[in-house]
């Protein structure tokens, strides 16, 4: 006797009239007939004895088992969708496009030279480049919308390689009032002043992000704008001290003189959203990144060392001179 098995459209449909609130909305999304997305739900129902729906009212609502079908069937087609992609890119070689989500304080320059160096071994592999905040490059990661991402933390569920750690320094336009107290600052002298800080990118965002707890306050959506912000006078920032090297090196931003606390440090990891069916390019990408990033680190320690060795030099200099 023939077995009969549901299909993954039939599951999916399903989800997406759940998803979407009704019948009539899903056989608008996947372009069919009301009739057919019913007799689809009908279907399920029908081989596996259950009801998935009950009517209250002139709504149809999930009962309990509907409830677990639907989470069941959703974690189905997403598995489907990875075996696809997986299968894919398997076939075709390189990917056809990488994307890739990274948080917004990381150096975009950076991360452009990846992209270019990729762009010498696969020319006609398309890149998508997210720049995302917080909870947002989480959220891309969860929802698959990315091959790889930056973030300043890993999801569960996820492995990440340590990248590098960036630096923030508080800083404010040189005529700003909090540089003409002309003496350390206190956290209560922030508080005093406008803060700029950048919005988080994700849906669900987090209205706690970590700022000072200020009473004047500016929230824009992009670092640029709160960097543009800051050396107009209209406030003070927390920036990566990478991200706003021009601007301490021709003077434009200075940094503010805190007693305590007078800098921060934050943490970036190397996601891949799924080890397994990562395609060349996006592992390639991805050793790219992680080569660039330890060769920098390597350079500006260096260049600090060198630093820390002028004063000597100069010293014995002026020795030698007397």
């Amino acid at each position: 006797m023939d077995t009969q098995y549901i299909t993954l459209e039939q599951w999916r449909t399903l989800v997406t009239v759940v998803d979407t609130g009704g019948y009539a909305q899903a056989a608008e999304v996947l372009h069919k007939s009301q009739s057919s997305v019913t007799y689809a739900v009908q279907k399920i129902e029908s081989l596996l004895g259950v009801k998935a729906f009950e009517i209250q009212g002139r709504k149809a609502i999930l009962t309990p088992t509907g409830q677990f079908l639907h989470r069941r069937a959703r974690a189905l087609l997403d598995e489907a969708a990875s075996l696809e992609r997986a299968a894919k890119r398997l076939s075709a070689g390189w990917e056809a496009e990488i994307r890739i989500a990274a948080e917004i304080i990381f150096p975009s320059w950076l991360l452009l030279a990846c992209f270019d160096k990729l762009g010498e071994e696969s020319p006609h592999t398309r890149i998508e480049y997210v720049e995302s905040v917080l909870g947002g490059t989480m959220e891309a990661l969860l929802t698959g919308q990315v091959d790889l991402a930056i973030a300043n933390q890993v999801p569960p569920g996820f492995l990440g390689l340590p990248l590098m750690q960036l630096r923030f320094i508080p800083v404010a336009s040189p005529d700003h009032a909090l540089h003409r107290l002309d003496r350390e600052l206190t956290l209560e002298d922030l508080r005093r002043h406008r803060h700029l800080v950048v919005r988080e990118s994700g849906s669900r965002r987090d209205t706690r992000v970590a700022s000072l707890e200020a009473p004047q306050r500016w929230t824009v959506s992009h670092t640029a704008t709160s960097i543009e912000a800051v050396k107009l006078g209209f406030g003070f920032a927390w920036f990566p001290e990478e991200k706003i090297r021009d601007e301490l090196r021709n003077g434009s931003l200075k940094p503010l003189p805190l007693r305590d606390g007078a800098e921060r440090f934050t943490h970036l990891y190397l996601v891949l959203a799924d080890p397994d069916s990562a395609g060349p390019g996006t592992r390639r990408l991805a050793e790219i990144i992680r080569y660039a990033v330890a060769h920098e680190c390597m350079r500006f320690s260096d260049q600090q060392r060198g630093r820390d060795a002028e004063p000597a030099g100069d010293m014995s200099e002026d020795a030698r001179t007397d």
